[in-house]
């Protein structure tokens, strides 16, 4: 695909005061999460969950995208593809391409995002099923010897090789390289982390010839370990996530979508909304999200898997998607 195509989705997908819905849990995260409100996991729960967020009235004009599972790619709602559904709004569809973590031989406590083998192939049946773009996630964690430079670069490098498949076969790619907020680090380390993450990830971006006006990139904010005794606000959060996208994200990349990582719904939204309130002439990226937890927990709590409490729980979604959308406008 020419690459003003994948510029024009990329741009789409950061429309002002819209983000992407990150629906694209495995079977073990979307277990997990059932579990939180006593429900199974099983086929039908999970196509009748996401229906749910698909089918919310109105949600289009807050959600640009939404990163799917192959599972739910492949599913179908009331006689028709549950990806018709989200064309039928003009929402963008999305897929999630990696095959999860393993550990990193030699590093104890370091992981390596497996499924670069034969992605070319699964993209091509992908981009038949009408997927437009593609998200691989990396993970890093903070600890006395972690990150190892090691586990940053061979991360980097697998997420600049997705990110090349992913152009060469006519997706735009979002490369998730994620500072986890696991630990008592404070909020310096984890900016000392994300920024050199981020800016190995752009040396490896550039020697491999990747076009960064069709891609996205997908951080988190820096943030205080789960563990550090004190909470940052809202406006320091934002101040030092900013001052590290100045450090590291060069200008020809359209939009960074923030995860929400472990974050409460509330939090990833006003952290979103004081991050938007710093900007400037030169800034160039559209600084938006792409939530998952944050985004669904309280659907999830209306919903509790009862077909009476579809409405609310629907309602719930178009509120936090609501919420978000002001937030890019710093409301």
């Amino acid at each position: 695909m020419e690459n003003t195509a994948l510029e024009s989705i990329a741009k789409q997908l950061v429309s002002p005061g819209k983000g992407i819905l990150a629906a694209d849990e495995s079977f073990p995260t979307i277990e997990k999460r059932f579990k939180t409100v006593g429900l199974k996991s099983t086929q039908e729960s999970r196509r009748t969950y996401r229906e749910l967020l698909f089918t919310t009235p109105g949600i289009e004009k807050f959600i640009s995208g939404v990163i799917l599972f192959d599972e739910t790619l492949r599913q179908e709602s009331c006689g028709k593809p549950i990806v018709q559904i989200l064309e039928e709004k003009g929402i963008i569809l999305g897929i999630k391409v990696d095959q999860g973590t393993g550990d990193l031989p030699d590093y104890p406590g370091e992981k390596i995002t497996k499924g670069i083998d034969g992605l070319g192939r699964r993209l091509e049946e992908y981009k038949i099923l009408g997927a437009k773009f593609t998200k691989w996630r990396a993970v890093f964690s903070i600890s006395q010897c972690t990150p190892s430079l090691a586990c940053v670069e061979k991360n980097t490098d697998i997420l600049a090789d997705f990110a090349g498949v992913s152009q060469e076969k006519g997706f735009v790619p979002i490369v998730e390289p994620e500072v986890l907020m696991e630990g008592g680090h404070n909020i310096n380390k984890c900016s000392e982390v994300t920024r050199m993450v981020l800016k190995m990830l752009f040396i490896k971006l550039n020697k491999k010839n990747i076009a960064l006006s069709c891609l996205l990139l997908k951080p988190n904010m820096v943030l205080p370990g789960k563990d550090y005794p004190e909470r940052e606000q809202a406006e320091e959060i934002a101040q030092k996530t900013i001052e590290v996208m100045r450090e590291a994200v060069p200008p020809q990349v359209p939009g960074i979508v923030f995860l929400s990582g472990g974050q409460t719904p509330e939090e990833a939204t006003e952290n979103l909304r004081e991050i938007n309130k710093i900007t400037n002439d030169r800034q160039t990226w559209q600084l938006s999200f792409s939530y998952g937890r944050a985004l669904q927990e309280p659907v999830l709590k209306a919903w509790l898997g009862k077909e009476e409490n579809i409405k609310v729980a629907q309602e719930a979604f178009y509120n936090r998607a609501k919420m978000n959308s002001e937030a890019r406008y710093g409301k």
